[in-house]
C-alpha cells in the first residue's frame, strides 16, 4: 500500500502541495528552464511592435477653451437642468436662449457646422502649399504602412467619383466623399463643456501642428459668430425695423418743416382768416412730425442698445496654439503592452508544458 500511494504522489503535478496551495518555486525554476524561449519571442515581438508604431502617423492636439456670458435666465436654466439630473425639481426654466452652452457640442456635431469648416484655407506647417480643409482630408493624410494596401483594393472595387464643386455642396446631401470627410471631422473635431463651470473646451487633433492650431481657432470663431448671430437674431432685426421707420419719420418731418417755413415766408404780411388757418394746420403737422420722429428716434436707440446687451462676450481662456509635442502615438507605452502581452502568453505556455496551468488555475487535473 505505500508503495502505491508513492506512485500515486509522484503521478500528480508538483506545483501545488496541496490543493489550494501554489509552489512558487517550482514555477520559477519551471520559468528559468525556458528562459531561452523569452530571448527567442520577446525581441521578436519588441521588433514587430516597434514596426508597427512607427508605422502610426503622429498625431497632435491643439486645445482652446472659453467662457461664454450668460443672461441671469440662462444660467438659471442651466442650474435647473443640473440640478434636475439629481431628481430635484426646480419648475419649467424661462430664458430667451434655446441653446445653452451644454447643447454646443451637438450644434458641432450637426453636419452643417462641419461642412462649414471645408473652405478653410491651411497649409502644413513645413509646406506653402495652400489647400482648403476638405482637400487637405481628402487627399494628404497619412496612413498607416499597412492601410495602403487595403485603400488601394478598395479604390479598385469603388467606382470613380467627380471632385467636389464648391457650389455644388449640399448638406442635404453630401456625396461618398463629402461624407467621409465630415466622418473625419467628427473624430479630430471635438467639443466638451463642463456642466458646472460652464467652461468650453475645443480639441482639435490632426497630423500636422499647424493646420491642428488653425482649425482650432477658425472652429472657435465660428461657434462664437453663429452663437452671437443666433443670439442676436431678433435684436437685429427690431434694430433694422426701427432704421427704416426713422428713416421714414425723418423724410416725413422734414417735409412738414419745409412746408411750413415755405408758407410762412409766401405769407408774412397776409392777414387773411385763412391763411392764418393754414398756418395753423402747418404748424401742428409740423409738430406732430416731429413728436413722431422723436419717439421713432429713441425706440431705434433702445433697439440698439439692446442689441448689445444680447451680443455675447466670450473670453478665451486658452487660444489656439501650434503644439510642440505630438499626442499620439504613444509608442513606447505600446510596445511595453506588447511585451507584456508576449511575456504573459510565453509563461502561460510553459507552465502548460510543465503541468502547473490547471492546478495554477485551481482545476484538479485528475
Amino acid at each position: 500500500m505505500n508503495t502505491e500511494q508513492q506512485g500515486q504522489a509522484s503521478a500528480k503535478p508538483k506545483a501545488v502541495a496541496k490543493k489550494g496551495n501554489i509552489n512558487f518555486g517550482k514555477l520559477a525554476k519551471d520559468m528559468k528552464k525556458h528562459k531561452k524561449l523569452y530571448y527567442k519571442v520577446l525581441p521578436i515581438v519588441f521588433l514587430l511592435s516597434a514596426i508597427f508604431t512607427l508605422g502610426i502617423p503622429n498625431t497632435f492636439k491643439c486645445t482652446v477653451t472659453l467662457a461664454p456670458e450668460m443672461s441671469s435666465a440662462a444660467r438659471r436654466s442651466t442650474l435647473a437642468n443640473l440640478v434636475s439630473s439629481f431628481g430635484i425639481n426646480l419648475g419649467t426654466p424661462t430664458t430667451g436662449d434655446a441653446i445653452l452652452p451644454t447643447l454646443y457640442p451637438e450644434l458641432m456635431n450637426s453636419v452643417t457646422f462641419r461642412t462649414s469648416l471645408f473652405p478653410i484655407k491651411v497649409h502644413r506647417e513645413d509646406d506653402d502649399k495652400v489647400m482648403t480643409y476638405y482637400d487637405y482630408l481628402l487627399n494628404e493624410q497619412k496612413s498607416s504602412w499597412w492601410a495602403i494596401p487595403i485603400k488601394a483594393l478598395f479604390s479598385l472595387l469603388k467606382s470613380d467619383e467627380d471632385d467636389l464643386d464648391e457650389n455644388s455642396l449640399n448638406s442635404f446631401k453630401l456625396t461618398k466623399k463629402q461624407t467621409r470627410v465630415v466622418e473625419k471631422i467628427e473624430k479630430n473635431v471635438v467639443c466638451d463643456v463642463d456642466k458646472k463651470s460652464l467652461v468650453i473646451t475645443i480639441d482639435v487633433k490632426d497630423q500636422d501642428p499647424l493646420i491642428a492650431a488653425t482649425i482650432a481657432d477658425s472652429v472657435q470663431k465660428k461657434l462664437q459668430d453663429f452663437i452671437t448671430e443666433y443670439r442676436t437674431t431678433k435684436a437685429r432685426i427690431d434694430v433694422e425695423y426701427y432704421k427704416a421707420l426713422c428713416q421714414e419719420s425723418k423724410e416725413r418731418y422734414e417735409k412738414a418743416l419745409n412746408d411750413y417755413a415755405v408758407f410762412s415766408d409766401r405769407n408774412q404780411k397776409v392777414f387773411l382768416q385763412s391763411v392764418h388757418s393754414q398756418q395753423v394746420k402747418l404748424e401742428t403737422e409740423l409738430n406732430l412730425q416731429q413728436q413722431a420722429y422723436t419717439q421713432i428716434s429713441a425706440q431705434l436707440q433702445m433697439a440698439e442698445a439692446k442689441l448689445q446687451e444680447d451680443t455675447p462676450a466670450f473670453t478665451t481662456l486658452q487660444p489656439a496654439t501650434v503644439p510642440i509635442k505630438k499626442s499620439a502615438p504613444a509608442r513606447a507605452k505600446i510596445c511595453l503592452v506588447f511585451l507584456f502581452l508576449a511575456f504573459m502568453v510565453t509563461t502561460a505556455v510553459i507552465f502548460h508544458r510543465e503541468g502547473d496551468l490547471l492546478p495554477l488555475l485551481g482545476i484538479d487535473s485528475e
